[in-house]
């Protein structure tokens, strides 16, 4: 864990309530995909813990959905402004375990850390195939930037107003080697019950600290009490307690 200051270098809306933000400065503590960051904001006591979509040497990528106050006050931010930021928090995705033909699902805000995930699938030559879920087509966001990185892309809308209608589960491909999920725990749940192969999970959870200190993010699972911003916020299936 590192604290820095970092600087906004964009901050754009994606759709009506989800918005991209890139920042420049010291990325050094962010070395895997899966990890998130912790926002200080001005008047609120809590930080406001972020996923990150996308990061390189120099700048950190984030994509948050604007639902309170502080995502509202990120929404409002220009270029130039500072944020002091705790990144390299988390355990992040295992890529190891992939196998040469892993699926990615991604549900709404689960979807900005299967990005940089699936950025490093690719570059390692295995064959990714993402599923972006939503429920109606004004909410999708990242699907060409999948495509760009060369992934077999689905999208999934609950009212079937764009691409397969349904759940991320109603598009799982016939064969994969191993999967890899991010989104609300109900998503999540289907996706452990229709899943035939083992995977990792990352779970959102609302949280104190974001390092591990105050447990107010312990959830039970088979091999004892773990913190999701400390030991998770990713885990193996075998390990959940569903």
């Amino acid at each position: 864990m590192k604290q820095s200051i970092f600087t906004i270098i964009s901050n754009e809306a994606l759709t009506r309530d989800v918005y991209k933000m890139v920042l420049s400065g010291d990325t050094s503590a962010v070395t895997n995909c899966g990890q998130f960051v912790n926002i200080q904001l001005d008047g609120l006591f809590l930080r406001r813990p972020i996923s990150v979509c996308d990061y390189d040497a120099e700048t950190l990528t984030i994509i948050y959905k604007v639902v309170g106050k502080g995502t509202e006050a990120m929404a409002g931010m220009k270029s130039g402004e500072k944020l002091d930021i705790l990144t390299g928090l988390g355990n992040g995705y295992d890529l190891t375990l992939s196998g040469s033909n892993p699926v990615l699902l991604g549900g709404g805000v689960g979807v900005p850390p299967m990005y940089n995930l699936a950025k490093k699938l690719i570059g390692e030559g295995k064959k990714v195939s993402v599923i972006l879920g939503f429920n109606t087509e004004s909410e999708i966001f990242y699907e060409n930037e999948f495509k760009a990185l060369g992934c077999d892309v689905t999208v999934t809308t609950v009212d079937g107003s764009y691409g397969v209608k349904g759940f991320v589960t109603d598009a799982l491909p016939a064969s994969y080697t191993y999967f890899y999920t991010c989104g609300p725990e109900p998503m999540l749940k289907a996706v452990y019950k229709a899943t035939n192969t083992s995977g990792q999970m990352s779970f959102e959870e609302r949280m104190g600290c974001g390092f591990g200190a105050c447990m107010g993010c312990s959830c039970k699972t088979l091999t004892g009490y773990k913190r999701i911003c400390k030991e998770g916020p990713v885990m193996k299936k075998e390990d959940i307690l569903w």
